[in-house]
């Protein structure tokens, strides 16, 4: 009888099956991505609200945060910030400590499925390490941002644990956040993406 292997490809609501181990970018689809990450919650849901703040929602703060703190960001690699954790709607937010336990097994597997979302939107699969470490201060300034308005933490510490940029106004007053249903929240995300690529075929 021949051996049985574990499924390792996930059906989306599009009809689409991505293989988790080796994913294609022909089996990405934004829907599924805009859907999925609407439906996962940062902070393993720890934060104030009536609905759980979605990575979705994050992603759309570090896109935002990035044209921020640099206005002139070409759109290309602002829709590279949109679609940092577009893997998670897959595999899940995961938070750091679990990530740093888990090891370069799951690292791995994040960065095959983020690879094929970037190719199948036509960014490069591995992006210029520039890119990548201005979406990570991005990144950075956004957990701080939520750590103080949504997760309970003091500024001291979350300025400590998440080193935002400074000189940078990321008060609640400029960037106020309230969590959104997902349906708003997939809605505000496939708004961007749509934004975004026109921005891209204009720059063409």
């Amino acid at each position: 009888m021949a051996e049985q292997h574990p499924r390792a490809w996930q059906r989306m609501l599009s009809g689409r099956r991505l293989d988790l181990l080796n994913p294609s970018p022909l089996d990405v689809e934004i829907e599924d991505i805009a859907h999925g990450l609407s439906r996962v919650a940062r902070w393993n849901g720890q934060t104030h609200g009536d609905w759980a703040f979605s990575v979705a929602q994050h992603c759309l703060l570090v896109e935002e945060l990035c044209g921020i703190m640099k206005p002139d960001l070409p759109a290309r690699w602002r829709l590279a910030a949109l679609l940092h954790d577009a893997q998670e709607y897959v595999v899940g937010d995961l938070i750091s400590p679990f990530k740093a336990a888990v090891g370069w097994s799951y690292k791995s597997l994040e960065k095959r499925l983020s690879s094929a979302v970037f190719l199948r939107f036509g960014l490069p699969g591995d992006l210029p390490k520039t890119v990548e470490n201005r979406i990570k201060r991005g990144d950075q300034a956004a957990a701080y941002v939520e750590a103080v308005q949504l997760a309970g933490f003091e500024e001291k510490e979350a300025r400590h644990l998440f080193r935002p940029p400074r000189g940078q106004d990321l008060s609640p007053e400029r960037l106020p956040l309230t969590p959104l249903d997902p349906e708003s929240a997939k809605a505000a995300y496939l708004a961007r993406f749509e934004a975004l690529q026109e921005a891209m075929k204009g720059a063409r």
